[in-house]
């Protein structure tokens, strides 16, 4: 067969059937490989948020200890007290335009990070970690603001 279709007058050139099953073949191989990296992407989505809660406890579970054992203030010496991440900045951005104390889920949605339970946990323990660096007060259980007499 050369291809071409011959016997109907006006007729384009034919595709040999082998040509389609081969593209059929390689569409659905292709098909099956982008099914395979969705459902790594979701593996590894969920593997991440797990590795970022734990630091998160993690950190937070450190920063308890130090503040139990009365080394915190010699431990922010000894390190130098680092410069916040982009992450905790941001809260206290949303602090400094907002007048009193917000709670956690309200800094989820100013920050627009969602409001399901393991985000309004994780920003609480962020909370958690701007009061005990004194940079942020809890005047009530699950109520923040900013430190006053922060100098």
């Amino acid at each position: 067969m050369t291809g071409v279709e011959i016997g109907r007058p006006g007729a384009g050139p034919v595709v040999p059937g082998e040509l389609l099953r081969h593209l059929a073949d390689r569409e659905n191989d292709a098909g099956a490989q982008a099914d395979r990296l969705r459902a790594q992407i979701t593996e590894l989505t969920v593997q991440l948020q797990a590795a970022e809660e734990e630091v998160s406890r993690l950190q937070l579970t450190r920063q308890t200890l130090l503040e139990i054992t009365g080394q915190q203030q010699q431990d922010q010496q000894e390190a130098g007290a680092p410069p916040l991440p982009a992450s905790y900045q941001d809260i206290l951005a949303v602090f400094t335009h907002t007048d009193g104390a917000l709670r956690a889920k309200d800094l989820c949605a100013a920050l627009n990070i969602g409001d399901q339970p393991r985000h309004t946990e994780n920003m609480r323990a962020k909370l958690k970690r701007l009061v005990g660096r004194d940079i942020l007060t809890e005047p009530q259980p699950g109520l923040f603001a900013l430190n006053q007499h922060r100098t």
